[in-house]
């Protein structure tokens, strides 16, 4: 009800009739309160529990993850040479595919030799299922790469729950993708077999 028609009303009735609304207006306020702490309680208890299973649950997204990886992962450059023009030349690429989950602020030195330090540093997976850093150094001359394992926690850890939405993304991609290609291959079958 709008509260123009509220004050309407008010000034249409009589004292005890008003006390009476107050009191009903408040009993009204303190049960959404109620409510309110309710939910909010209840989102904490939902918060917590799904903090716990976090782990759990992105090592399962990435084991189920594995043969898309397989087919829509990169194999990422591993190390190359990049001339005065800036064009790379003699790439090597690690040979397991790979996806990228999230980016973040490069640490000082990479952990195979803290004297290189790190220019870019990814989490990425692999189609074998795990979990690395994929640390990048340049020198002027030479890109080269430390992939560096991480644990499902330390990747929550360094790069949130980025992992797990990019994760998902790159699933409901493919899926999409593929539902679209599948779409586009019944027209042509249905066109190449229909009768005359």
């Amino acid at each position: 009800m709008p509260l123009r028609k509220h004050l309407l009303i008010l000034r249409n009735t009589t004292m005890t009739e008003q006390v009476k609304m107050m009191d009903e207006i408040e009993q009204g306020f303190e049960k959404l309160k109620e409510k309110i702490e309710d939910l909010n309680a209840r989102e904490q208890e939902l918060t917590g529990r799904l903090k716990e299973n976090n782990v759990k649950l992105l090592k399962k997204m990435a084991a189920s993850s594995v043969s898309v990886v397989k087919i829509v992962g990169l194999n990422m450059l591993k190390k190359g040479k990049q001339d005065t023009k800036g064009e790379m030349y003699d790439p090597q690429y690690y040979p397991q595919k790979m996806i990228i989950l999230g980016k973040a602020e490069p640490v000082g030195g990479r952990p195979d030799n803290p004297a290189m330090p790190v220019t870019d540093q990814f989490c990425v997976l692999s189609e074998d299922g795990e979990f690395f850093e994929l640390m990048y150094s340049f020198d002027g001359f030479l890109t080269d790469s430390y992939l560096n394992p991480l644990e499902a926690d330390r990747a929550l850890e360094l790069y949130g729950y980025d992992v797990m939405y990019m994760l998902y993304r790159a699933m409901r991609d493919y899926l999409t993708d593929e539902q679209k290609l599948v779409d586009a291959l019944e027209i042509v079958v249905g066109y190449v077999f229909a009768k005359k």
